[in-house]
């Protein structure tokens, strides 16, 4: 690698982030009687670490339920939906991922004009409340769960997501990285619990009550969340101007746009074990009381995917420990041709969960890096995620699509290959350089 600091392609040079302290880098004025900008973030303190908790518990809530999105594909295939193929119940997931996704540019604009506390309020509410909705649903009926799901979940889930992440940028510069891969890696301990709870309370009662006791769950925690979490910036309610970061200016960084390319390619696959590996492991003759472990041990891998790769990246460079772990991650979706047995499922999912944990946890530090000043991480994020919520609608339903059966029984190889080309071709190469650019 030809560098190994944090800015780290001489071929695609990053812009390195500013001391957002600056009045003139904020572009925030300090008229008479408003309060002075904040010099700049403290990298800890009380309110900086209460934050990261309570952007923990959001991300443990919101895309921590999203990762046990496998129950409900292997329940609703073989029960509560089974008059429908595994892509039409996939799109339930995809499209939920999809809206958690493409709200990223409304909500960063929201977040960077000021609005934080009152996104999060009102996405609690509305989560919480969707979620419900969803275990009134009636067997075999479809649109109730789609809309109940994957619309009413999906607008909840994706005005808390980013800004629990976005939020760190306020308090943290050195050590963002590790600080946004402690709050990321509330989504795999979340995708550790909800799958046990799920399936433990739906063993002892029914599947709908086995939500409710989650959302009830994810309604105390989020309330925590949100008295926990502080913004460091004026609060719009005091009078502080809306910021407007220059979008064409943004649209037209091609380090950020072939970042986006990137993650565009890279998302196409990489939800596939997450919805599909429990269904993978029933269909290879695993008991379904013990298949729902696949998905358990999955996202602790990820959990500590989350944590190591970000406390290194702080020092070793976002793009040098980022670009490693896609190409990792490609290589073990292709060797699901090869893996039957219980075991050899279970070191796939710990594995996996790791390279995979580690791709998403970089997300946030690398498009604070490229970001000129704090008043524009918000829509940063906001564009990257709305343009990569596109591949999170398709991807999941064209591998079940691709899903053939042949005796009756599935047959994964088409998804799998789609699945890890998808991964092998998320990044460029230029001139020997790192200029793989992943988001």
């Amino acid at each position: 690698m030809a560098d190994n600091s944090y800015n780290a392609s001489p071929t695609l040079a990053c812009v390195s982030m500013p001391d957002i302290g600056s009045p003139e880098k904020l572009d925030v004025e300090n008229k008479a009687g408003e309060s002075p900008p904040p010099s700049g973030p403290p990298d800890g303190g009380r309110d900086a670490w209460l934050t990261i908790i309570g952007g923990f518990l959001v991300q443990f809530c919101a895309f921590g339920y999203m990762n046990s999105f496998g129950v409900y594909q292997d329940y609703y295939t073989r029960d509560f939906l089974s008059n429908k193929t595994p892509s039409d119940i996939s799109w339930i997931g995809s499209f939920q991922l999809f809206i958690m996704y493409a709200l990223g540019v409304v909500v960063g604009h929201a977040f960077d004009s000021g609005y934080f506390h009152h996104t999060m309020v009102f996405g609690s509410v509305f989560y919480v409340f969707s979620m419900f909705m969803v275990s009134l649903a009636k067997p075999h009926h479809y649109y109730q769960v789609f809309l109940s799901q994957g619309v009413g979940m999906g607008i909840g889930q994706g005005i808390l997501f980013l800004p629990s992440l976005t939020i760190v940028g306020h308090h943290f510069k050195r050590r963002r990285a590790l600080a946004s891969g402690i709050v990321v890696s509330g989504a795999s301990v979340g995708g550790v619990v909800f799958p046990i709870m799920l399936s433990k309370i739906a063993q002892r009662t029914t599947f709908a009550n086995s939500i409710r006791a989650t959302a009830a769950l994810v309604a105390v925690l989020l309330f925590i969340a949100n008295l926990l979490m502080k913004t460091r910036l004026p609060d719009r309610t005091v009078g502080r101007p809306a910021p407007r970061p220059e979008v064409k200016g943004i649209l037209s960084d091609w380090t950020f746009v072939i970042a986006v390319l990137g993650a565009f390619l890279t998302n196409l696959g990489l939800f596939f074990p997450y919805f599909y590996l429990q269904l993978y492991a029933v269909a290879q003759g695993i008991d379904p009381s013990v298949a729902f472990y696949a998905l358990t041990i999955l996202n602790s891998g990820s959990m500590i995917g989350r944590l190591l790769p970000n406390f290194l990246a702080d020092s070793l460079g976002v793009y040098n420990m980022l670009i490693p772990f896609i190409v990792i991650s490609a290589g073990l979706i292709f060797s699901l041709l090869g893996i039957h047995s219980f075991p050899s499922i279970v070191a796939f999912g710990a594995l996996y969960g790791f390279s995979s944990g580690a791709y998403v946890s970089l997300i946030a530090p690398l498009l604070g890096q490229l970001s000129s000043h704090v008043g524009e991480l918000g829509i940063r994020m906001g564009i990257a995620f709305s343009i990569v919520s596109i591949a999170m609608l398709i991807g999941t339903p064209v591998e079940g699509a691709l899903l053939g059966r042949k005796d009756a029984e599935i047959v994964w190889s088409r998804s799998i290959i789609f699945c890890g080309v998808g991964h092998g071709h998320s990044g460029l190469h230029d001139d020997g350089n790192i200029s793989v650019l992943v988001c």
